[in-house]
């Protein structure tokens, strides 16, 4: 797991597939996704205080596999949108992505690359609606943004311009571009979801996958960016 300071109190981790981010309040921590199952120990060795929460922007294994074991370890509150909820605790399955031609070979090979096998779910989930306000960041309120999966979220810290945008927005290589993600449920809601992100005026966009993207970004539904293809990922 690579780490990477973005702010001092904002940083991505990295993992072989899929990255999260930590952000501090003090001495207390918030892990925005939690990687793929078998990312517990590094993250956990990660944060020198308490791991207070973990917020899931979405139910794909690559932002959710490690959060059922590292809260056994830390104690932290796991919280999900309640439209994702059933899906991460394991209930029922996710709808698949509708897959555009292309993303099919990125996809698999993606899956090839995550660990097999089911992971440890949460014990205890909180449930999210659009419009929750979180207690960190100066207050973290959560954006409904389906598209991706129905209960896709983003969370806007407007005190500090700091955007968590979830796989509803991607960095493209090589330059770093902003566009809307890909492995989608459903393209048309993701294109509206991103164009509603874009209009937040956030100054530090930490997206699902790919380099954040430190400065204004903005963006109308007719200049949305056709996708090109991203490396490997599996959401």
């Amino acid at each position: 797991m690579d780490v990477i300071e973005l702010l001092p109190h904002l940083h991505l981790l990295r993992f072989p597939v899929g990255q999260a981010y930590l952000w501090r309040d003090g001495e207390e921590w918030t892990l925005i996704d939690a990687g793929p199952a078998g990312s517990a120990a590094p993250v956990a060795a990660r944060v020198p205080g308490r791991l207070r929460r973990i917020v899931l922007t979405h139910f794909h294994e690559d932002h959710v596999g490690g959060a059922g074991e590292l809260a056994a370890v830390t104690g932290a509150e796991v919280l999900a949108h309640r439209l994702d909820a059933p899906v991460v605790r394991g209930e029922v399955p996710g709808p698949p992505p509708v897959f555009e031609d292309w993303e099919r070979p990125l996809h698999a090979d993606a899956l090839r690359r995550l660990p097999q096998g089911e992971f440890a779910r949460p014990l205890r989930l909180t449930e999210l609606s659009d419009g929750d306000l979180l207690g960190f960041g100066g207050g973290a309120r959560v954006v409904h943004v389906p598209g991706h999966t129905p209960g896709s979220i983003a969370l806007h810290l407007p005190e500090h311009g700091v955007l968590f945008t979830g796989d509803t927005v991607a960095a493209s290589p090589p330059d770093g571009r902003a566009m809307p993600g890909v492995f989608n449920v459903d393209r048309g809601q993701t294109l509206a979801a991103y164009a509603k992100l874009a209009s937040l005026g956030a100054q530090t966009i930490c997206v699902g996958h790919g380099d954040p993207i430190m400065g204004p970004w903005t963006c109308s539904p007719a200049s949305a960016p056709t996708p090109t293809p991203l490396p490997p990922s599996p959401s």
